[in-house]
C-alpha cells in the first residue's frame, strides 16, 4: 500500500455494517448490516487555518442538513459537537478526522452514520430513530447517499471559496437547543443555560444566569435523555 496512488479528494468510502464505530465521548454507533449508511468522505482543506477546523464541521453538518430534510422535512436539528437530531432523538452521527502537517490541515476523514431503514435499537441507544422510523417505511439507501455527497459537495465548495457566512447562519439556524433554557450538566454541576452561539474554534456559548460561558467538546452534557 506504501507505494500506492493517494486516493483522490471527495472518495467516499462505504461500510456495510458498523458494529462497534467511533461516536465522540466512546459512544458505541450500532448499526444493522445493510439499513443504515455509514460511509467516510476523503477531503483535503489545505485551504483551512488549522484553527478554523470546526469550519469543516460546520460545512459537513450543513451538507447533512440539507440533504436529510429533502427527505424528512423541517425537524433536522445538528446537535454540538457532532450529532444529528430529529426532534429530540439521535439520528446520526459525525467523526471528522484531520491529519496535520505544519500548520496545515493535510487530509480530513469524514465518517458519518445515519440511522435509515433499522427500526429497532438496542437499549444502549434510548434515544435513536432512523428515517424508516420517522417516514414509516423504507428508503433506498443509494438515493439518499448520493443527496448527501451532492449537498456536502456544495457546502464544501462555498467553503473553499471563502463563502462561510451563509454556512455559519445555517449551521446556527439548525443547531439544537440554540436560545432556549434547558438542563446541562457541566463539572458535576447540574444547571439551566441557553445555548447563544458556537465560536469560531468551535466551542459552545452557553449563557448561565446572564453570564456567558465556553465550553469545549466534552466539557458540557446535554440532560436530553
Amino acid at each position: 500500500m506504501a507505494n500506492s496512488t493517494p486516493l483522490p479528494e471527495g472518495t467516499v468510502i462505504m461500510a456495510e455494517s458498523q458494529f462497534a464505530g467511533r461516536g465522540q465521548q466512546q459512544n458505541r454507533w450500532h448499526s444493522e448490516p445493510g439499513k443504515n449508511l455509514t460511509f467516510s468522505i476523503l477531503l483535503k482543506p489545505s485551504f483551512l487555518p488549522i484553527g478554523q477546523q470546526f469550519n469543516l464541521n460546520v460545512a459537513i453538518s450543513v451538507g447533512i442538513i440539507k440533504a436529510v430534510e429533502k427527505v424528512l422535512g423541517p425537524g433536522v436539528k445538528t446537535k454540538w459537537p457532532n450529532d444529528i437530531y430529529y426532534g429530540d432523538n439521535k439520528l446520526g452521527g459525525v467523526l471528522i478526522e484531520n491529519m496535520v502537517q505544519g500548520q496545515q490541515i493535510k487530509n480530513s476523514i469524514v465518517g458519518i452514520g445515519l440511522n435509515v431503514n433499522q427500526d429497532v435499537f438496542s437499549p444502549d441507544a434510548p434515544n435513536a430513530t432512523s428515517v424508516k422510523q420517522i417516514l414509516q417505511k423504507d428508503y433506498e439507501l443509494k438515493a439518499l447517499l448520493a443527496e448527501i455527497c451532492g449537498e456536502i459537495e456544495a457546502a464544501y465548495l462555498m467553503l473553499r471559496a471563502g463563502n462561510f457566512e451563509p454556512l455559519k447562519s445555517f449551521y446556527l439556524e439548525k443547531l439544537y437547543w440554540l436560545n432556549q433554557l434547558r438542563p446541562f450538566k457541566a463539572n458535576d454541576e447540574v444547571f439551566n443555560g441557553t445555548i447563544e452561539n458556537v465560536s469560531p474554534t468551535g466551542q459552545l456559548s452557553v449563557s448561565i444566569d446572564g453570564e456567558l460561558r465556553l465550553y469545549n467538546f466534552k466539557e458540557i452534557e446535554f440532560l436530553n435523555k
